[in-house]
């Protein structure tokens, strides 16, 4: 160890507990309900301080249980701490997923506590003249400040961090760091159940630190301490000494590790990714990429691109030369798109031979504008893209078309590793090339056509041919990637094809009747204002029906109304928690804040639409396909898969959709109960492929088989539980689940849940085997062969394992409804043209699709639309297809 060392002591368990009070957890959590607001709090905590102390050497410590030698002194050591939160359970092991990625030692002595190790840590570092400083939540660190050692403690959540130097705890305290544990030991620690002495608070014990020196000396002369807090001090001495030895932290604890071994390492960068994935902090993993080095470089070389400069008319021969053998060319698109338009401003390419060049195309001359649209449309010439679908919408906006595509980096990514949140080039090369996106170009001629080079576009040239080079690159790692997890045909054949169909639905646009919407915008304001005024006649008093703390004062102060989940804030007052206190209470201000967040929410959802919708009165929506790791689409900016369909009022929503100038009518088209049709061809259960063959009802059907009756005296009672039940299982539901959703006993959930696999016992065992395999092989398949990679179904974490095992259940089916209605969607687009009809795919909305309807045309589109939608896939049973025809979305509807 070295002067210029620096030993940074972080107290796990003390600030993973106060970053999961700082942060609400319904904020933070998976897509499988892994509550993370702990692991992020304490991560982001974790990357300040890195970023703004720089140790050379740093640690984590944790406790291991409630179990030490404190609580073997004294029972009620700790004793009165409340229960661990549910939502916090297994966030600690994930924390030290993080540490352990990022090559941080984690340390824990069973029998003592965190502090004490951190303790042991300070004593040996210090003993070299090692500067140290500590990040804890627990003020009994304070005895360790020394010129030396500075505690870092938080005062408000995990990011404002008070600096306790020796000064700074004599100006908190009026005391030295080594007069701190007496004065605990007076005061008491409630935290930790260390009883203080009564009527004495912390301005006495504080003076008699002061005035006596010590606690030891104040013992020694306690018949002189006068009054009645005298009388306490005597009577309650025992707890006071029993306190101080408690309070003492123990500085040689026996270690594995000692300080030299703490320096930071390089972090494994794969890993990093790894547990970031699963964690689902794409925003977090950015801030910690561009806040921090991994101590090496990550990477220690670039992309060696020989750039060539083309003058004009050059464009052709450079293209014959380096791209006519075969080899496959990486292309990167420089430009703006989004919302129906693009603009092109430059194309890099890196041929197969290691040659690259950089073409502007508002540069080009009539000649070379035509040698490249024929090359970028020659489908015989194989290229490499990043994220095709933006830039196609700018490629077709000059005219031109891009054919020969044989990889599409964003999308194979995607396909080898689902639950991954960030596909960036850049990222990738770093990942599976290790290299960055950087070179050292040698420029064989003039780049710009004009023979001008302006400096920005030089360096716009550099960057194009760099990320052509490692798109190149990378589409040769994944296509063996691809190969080895039978993933390549699901690329070729289903991904890549969607994206050219998505981006010619995105161009397209829905229609909108902007009139509508308006009328629709003024009647919900109209709505939330009548709400909130009879929710204040209801009170008696103006509020703030937005405010948790004013409603909690309202509802369990005012009102008395019975106390919901308690959270750091109080009592929660979210939706869920209102609709259940309104289902058994009727207290007419809970209907009221329940309907004034519907209507809310609904003008919010209107006013976003707004704003657009383009000059042609059409909607933009960006499909995405690489954020579901299911292989579900998605929509954005806005999400057209998210426009309420249960309320009129949402419906109304669906009615501004409508039918726009050049086209007759709308069509929906969309499957019936396709999860349970999958569900019945993969468990291969005989009373499920008969109940869709039967052409019965469904539900009624299956009760009517799973508790012996006969159709007609299945009830609606009956029926929507049998339909929650069969829709529940296919996702993992458990009895518990299933009776908090019908709102009965456990017991009673568990006896239908026993009669319904009685009867259908091909699917209990379906959902058996499934999870078996998943956890042998390590993920599931959709009926296509799309992975789900699943390895927290061997985790040592009871909670995590159980997540991962819903995901294993639900996994298979929702992903195999997913590639269902993409290989509908190619069909349709794939006979549209074929038939040269005018009317066009316009959305996708979970198992619908929505089409615009050109006039003369509507037989003919019904037609295809049922039979490629009925044959996308060849089930045990039938896909069935529904259709609607009407002039808007909701008239569409059927």
């Amino acid at each position: 160890m070295s002067a210029t060392d620096r030993l940074l002591l972080l107290d796990g368990h003390s600030l993973a507990y106060r970053a999961f009070f700082a942060l609400p957890v319904e904020n933070f959590s998976t897509t499988t309900g892994q509550p993370t607001n702990a692991v992020y709090g304490f991560t982001s905590m974790l990357i300040n301080l890195l970023r703004d102390e720089e140790p050379t050497h740093l640690a984590v410590a944790f406790d291991v249980s409630r179990k030490t030698f404190r609580s073997e002194a004294y029972a009620e050591y700790k004793a009165g701490r409340s229960q661990t939160p549910s939502d916090f359970k297994g966030q600690v092991s994930l924390i030290r997923e993080v540490l352990d990625a990022l090559r941080i030692v984690s340390v824990s002595v069973e029998g003592y506590e965190a502090d004490d190790v951190i303790a042991t840590l300070t004593t040996e570092a210090t003993s070299d003249g090692t500067k140290v400083l500590i990040c804890t939540g627990d003020r009994d660190a304070l005895q360790l400040v020394s010129d030396e050692v500075t505690v870092l403690y938080p005062r408000k959540g995990v990011s404002d961090l008070t600096r306790f130097t020796p000064d700074e705890v004599r100006t908190k305290y009026d005391l030295t760091p080594a007069q701190y544990p007496d004065f605990a030991a007076l005061r008491g620690d409630p935290s930790d159940n260390l009883p203080g002495i009564p009527g004495v608070g912390e301005k006495t014990a504080s003076k008699w630190v002061r005035e006596y020196g010590s606690l030891d000396e104040l013992v020694a002369k306690v018949d002189t301490v006068k009054g009645k807090v005298g009388d306490a001090l005597r009577e309650n001495l025992g707890s006071v000494l029993r306190n101080r030895r408690l309070t003492e932290l123990v500085r040689d604890v026996p270690l594995e590790v000692t300080v030299p071994a703490l320096q930071r390492q390089t972090w494994d960068r794969a890993e990093v990714h790894q547990v970031f994935d699963n964690l689902q902090f794409r925003v977090l993993r950015e801030r910690l990429f561009d806040t921090l080095d991994s101590v090496e470089p990550e990477a220690d070389e670039g992309f060696e691109v020989t750039a060539t400069r083309l003058g004009v008319d050059e464009l052709a021969s450079w293209l014959a030369e380096h791209t006519r053998d075969g080899g496959r060319s990486g292309i990167s698109f420089h430009g703006t798109w989004g919302r129906g338009v693009g603009v092109l401003t430059g194309i890099g390419i890196a041929a197969a031979d290691g040659d690259a060049t950089y073409v502007v195309p508002d540069q080009l001359t009539d000649s070379d504008e035509k040698v490249l649209a024929d090359w970028l449309a020659d489908e015989s010439v194989p290229k490499a893209v990043h994220d095709v679908k933006g830039p196609l919408l700018a490629v077709r906006q000059r005219g031109w078309t891009l054919a020969g595509v044989t990889n599409d980096i964003q999308l194979a990514a995607y396909l080898a590793l689902p639950g991954q949140r960030s596909f960036d080039l850049a990222d990738l090369a770093l990942r599976y090339l290790h290299r960055e996106l950087r070179s050292n170009i040698e420029d064989t001629g003039q780049l710009t056509l004009d023979g001008g080079v302006e400096e920005s576009d030089s360096a716009m040239a550099e960057a194009g041919t760099v990320r052509a080079s490692a798109i190149r690159d990378l589409a040769v790692t994944f296509d063996d990637d691809l190969t080895q997890r039978g993933a390549r045909d699901l690329l070729l054949s289903l991904e890549l094809p969607l994206t050219f169909v998505l981006a010619d639905m995105e161009a397209t646009g829905i229609g909108v009747d902007r009139e509508v919407l308006e009328e629709l915008q003024r009647e919900l304001a109209a709505s939330v204002l009548a709400v909130e005024q009879d929710a204040h006649a209801v009170v008696g008093r103006s509020f703030n029906l937005g405010s948790p703390k004013q409603l909690q004062e309202i509802l369990f102060d005012q009102f008395g109304l019975p106390k919901t989940k308690r959270i750091k804030t109080g009592y929660t007052t979210d939706a869920d928690a209102l609709a259940a206190l309104y289902a058994t209470t009727e207290h007419p201000l809970l209907g009221l804040l329940l309907r004034h967040r519907e209507v809310a929410r609904l003008k919010t959802v209107v006013d976003s639409l707004l704003p657009l919708i383009d000059d042609g009165g059409r909607i933009h929506t960006t499909f995405n396909q690489t954020i579901a790791a299911t292989g579900r689409l998605s929509s954005t900016d806005p999400n057209l898969q998210n426009i309420p369909v249960r309320t009129a009022e949402g419906r109304r929503i669906r009615e501004a959709f409508s039918v726009r100038p050049g086209y007759e009518s709308l069509m929906t088209a969309d499957y019936s109960q396709i999860e349970m049709r999958i569900m019945a061809h993969l468990s291969e259960d005989d009373g499920l492929r008969d109940a869709f063959r039967s052409g019965e009802d469904l539900h009624t059907f299956v009760a009517s088989r799973a508790f012996d009756v006969p159709p007609e005296a299945v009830d609606a009672e009956l029926r929507r539980r049998v339909k929650a039940m069969s829709y529940g299982l296919a996702y993992g539901l458990s009895a518990f689940g299933l009776a908090q959703q019908l709102k009965i006993s456990a017991e009673e959930a568990r006896g239908q849940m026993d009669a319904y696999f009685t009867r259908f016992g091909g699917v209990r065992d379906y959902l058996q085997s499934i999870v078996e395999r998943a956890r042998s092989e390590g993920y599931t398949e959709t009926i296509m062969g799309r992975r789900r990679y699943l390895p927290d179904l061997n985790s040592d974490n009871r909670q995590r394992r159980e997540m991962a095992e819903r995901m294993a259940l639900n996994a298979p089916i929702q992903g195999s409804a997913a590639d269902i209605i993409k290989v509908a969607m190619l069909g349709v687009h794939r006979r549209l043209t074929e038939e040269k009809l005018d009317s066009r795919l316009l959305l996708q909305v979970h198992d619908e699709l929505v089409l615009d309807i050109a006039p003369g045309e509507r037989a003919a589109v019904e037609r295809l639309v049922v039979a490629e939608m009925g044959s996308a896939y060849p089930l045990d049973v039938p896909l069935e297809v529904s259709v609607g025809v009407g002039t808007t979305w909701e008239s569409a509807a059927h």
